[in-house]
Formats: C-alpha cells, sequence, structure tokens
C-alpha cells in the first residue's frame, strides 16, 4: 500500500513561522536531508515522488533501491542492480508482463525516478523536469 502525504508542503510553509521542534513526514518516503535541516522546500517533494513512483512499480518500498544508489554514485541509475538483477527486473511480478514499447518506457519511469532520489538536494531535477523528461519518454 502505497503512503502518500506531504507533498506540496513546501508551497505553504513560512519558512519564517514554525513551532516543529522534531522530524515531521513519514520516514522512508521524506527526503533524508530533513532529518538534521528540517527545511521542507521543492526537493524534498521531488524525493518523495521518487519513492512513491518506485513503490508503485516494485510493489513494495524501494528502500534497497535507494541504498545501492547511494552506495554506487559512479553508477547510472539504470545500471544499479539488486540482488544481482537489474531494476527492471524488479518491477511487481503481479502486473502483467509488459511489452517491449511499454519496457522502454519503464525503464524511463524508473530512471527519473532514481535520479529523483539523488542524495544531494541540489543534484536533484525539478518537478517541471521529471514531467518533461516522462513526457519525452512517453512520446518516442
Amino acid at each position: 500500500v502505497a503512503h502518500v502525504s506531504d507533498f506540496g508542503t513546501a508551497k505553504f510553509l513560512n519558512p519564517d513561522s514554525s513551532n516543529r521542534t522534531g522530524f515531521v513526514g513519514t520516514f522512508g518516503y521524506s527526503a533524508p536531508e530533513l532529518a538534521y535541516t528540517m527545511e521542507v522546500n521543492e526537493k524534498c517533494d521531488v524525493y518523495s515522488f521518487g519513492v512513491l513512483t518506485l513503490e508503485i512499480l516494485f510493489g513494495m518500498h524501494p528502500g534497497d533501491v535507494v541504498t545501492s544508489l547511494w552506495q554506487q554514485p559512479s553508477q547510472s541509475a539504470m545500471d544499479i542492480t539488486l540482488d544481482n538483477m537489474p531494476l527492471i527486473d524488479k518491477v511487481d511480478q503481479r502486473l502483467p508482463h509488459p511489452t517491449n514499447t511499454i519496457v522502454k518506457e519503464v525503464a524511463s519511469m524508473i530512471r527519473v525516478a532514481m535520479y529523483c532520489l539523488i542524495e544531494s538536494p541540489r543534484s536533484r531535477p525539478t518537478m517541471e523536469q521529471v514531467c518533461k523528461e516522462l513526457v519525452v519518454s512517453k512520446s518516442s
């Protein structure tokens, strides 16, 4: 079951007025920098989008994938494997087996989601970039 919350929070919070004294959000879905900066911004939503996208595609929380990404920063997102399997092979087996055309789209979605999970917030794409990339991959 996917858990969606806190998306778009950055828009509604006034950075100068806060009564928060601890972490706010859902562990595993919130950007890691929130644990030490408590600064909510668009890049936090981008991170959560990446987690949720992979959870939908894999049928489970992608925690191991995130860990693998951070441990292998020199690899591209699509080259990362989990249990010696390419990520595309981790797609939820309850879903119908995708055709070749759809495999390319799913691979593109995984790649975009992985870029959303880059540890450094500055290196993550914006949601506008994510949207454009998904539209381009759908039309090609």
